[in-house]
C-alpha cells in the first residue's frame, strides 16, 4: 500500500497524491476520506493516519510503475487474505477502509478499530 509522511505545509490529500506519484507512478487526486486512524506507537509517537479512496483503477492498472525502493511488487489481494501480506494493524485499517468504501462512509478508528 503506498503511503508516507505529510511534509511540512502539505495537506494529507496532497501527500497522498504525491506518494502515489512517487511510489507507483500514478498522478491522481485522492477521493473522499475513508478512514482516519489514531495509531499509538511507543517508538515513534502517536500518529493520525488517513486512508483516501483511490477510485477504480481501470486502465491505470497498466500504467503502474513501482519506484523499486519502497515497493518492489504489487498484486490484487482479497480483503480476507490481507493478513498473509501485511502486519495486523494495517490489516485492521485496510479492512475498515474497504468497509467504509462499500458503505459510502467515513470511519474514525483508534488503532484500527472503530470507536463507540
Amino acid at each position: 500500500m503506498p503511503g508516507g509522511y505529510v511534509d511540512r505545509g502539505e495537506s494529507p490529500a496532497s501527500a497522498c497524491r504525491r506518494e502515489l506519484r512517487e511510489e507507483i507512478g500514478l498522478d491522481r487526486a485522492p477521493g473522499r476520506l475513508l478512514v482516519l486512524d489514531w495509531a499509538p506507537n511507543e517508538n515513534e509517537g502517536d500518529k493520525v493516519l488517513s486512508v483516501f479512496d483511490g477510485g477504480d483503477l481501470g486502465d491505470d492498472e497498466t500504467r503502474i510503475k513501482l519506484d523499486g525502493t519502497e515497493l518492489d511488487h504489487w498484486q490484487w489481494v482479497p480483503v480476507a487474505n490481507l493478513g498473509d501480506y501485511v502486519i495486523p494493524r494495517l490489516v485492521r485499517r485496510l479492512t475498515r477502509a474497504y468497509e467504509a468504501r462499500q458503505q459510502g462512509a467515513t470511519l474514525y478508528l483508534e488503532h484500527g478499530e472503530p470507536t463507540g
